[in-house]
C-alpha cells in the first residue's frame, strides 16, 4: 500500500525503499465540469547551489531528457483527459549527475495570464511515485483545493541529503509562470 503524504511531508526513499533505482513520477489531474486546461510538468535538476548546472539540466515538454539520461519527459499531454496519470516522469536515481542535489516538479498552466486560468478550475491533482520494475506506487501526495488563485506550482522535488534520495510533497503555489521558475532556477 502506498503511503500518502501531506504537505511539506518528506519520505526517504533510500532507506525506506532501497532497492528502488528507476521510478515513474506520475501527475494527474481532473478538470471541474466545463473546463479545460493545458497544464506543463517541468523538471529542474539544481545543484548545492540551488541552480541548473547548464540549461539541459532543465526538462521540459521542448527538452524532454537532462544531458546525464537521467531523467526523461515522457510528452505534453494537452488536455488532461483520460483516467490516471496525465503527464509522467522516468527518473533513475543511479543515473542523476552526483552534483545534482535536488529535483524540482513543477507544474504551470500554459497561457494561464491570457486565458485566465487558475488551480482553482481543476480538482484531484495528486503527484505519485511508482517503482518502474515492480509497478508498484510506493507513495502520493493528493493536493487539496487551496491552490484555486494560482497558475504554477511546485508538485514536489526529490532532495539528496546525506542519508540518501528523499520524496518531499512541496504543494507551493505561485503566479510566476514557467518563465519565472526558469528565471529562479537559471
Amino acid at each position: 500500500m502506498a503511503i500518502s503524504l501531506k504537505k511539506g511531508g518528506s519520505f526517504n526513499l533510500t532507506k525506506k525503499e532501497p532497492a528502488l533505482k528507476k521510478m515513474m513520477i506520475g501527475l494527474g489531474w481532473e478538470m471541474k465540469s466545463g473546463n479545460t486546461l493545458d497544464l506543463d510538468a517541468s523538471i529542474f535538476l539544481l545543484g548545492n547551489n540551488g541552480k541548473l548546472p547548464v540549461e539541459e539540466y532543465f526538462v521540459f515538454y521542448n527538452n524532454l531528457k537532462s544531458p546525464d539520461g537521467s531523467v526523461q519527459h515522457t510528452g505534453d499531454n494537452r488536455t488532461g483527459a483520460g483516467e490516471g496519470d496525465d503527464e509522467m516522469i522516468l527518473a533513475n536515481l543511479d543515473l542523476i549527475n552526483p552534483n545534482i542535489k535536488d529535483v524540482v516538479i513543477t507544474v504551470s498552466i500554459h497561457e494561464a495570464e491570457a486565458r485566465r486560468h487558475t488551480f482553482g478550475m481543476m480538482q484531484e491533482a495528486y503527484i505519485r511515485i511508482v517503482d518502474v520494475d515492480s509497478n508498484r506506487e510506493i507513495l502520493r501526495y493528493d493536493l487539496d483545493a487551496e491552490f484555486n488563485g494560482y497558475t504554477d506550482m511546485e508538485f514536489g522535488r526529490l532532495r539528496l541529503e546525506e542519508d540518501g534520495w528523499h520524496f518531499i510533497a512541496s504543494g507551493i503555489g505561485s503566479n510566476i509562470g514557467l518563465g519565472g521558475y526558469v528565471d529562479m532556477y537559471a
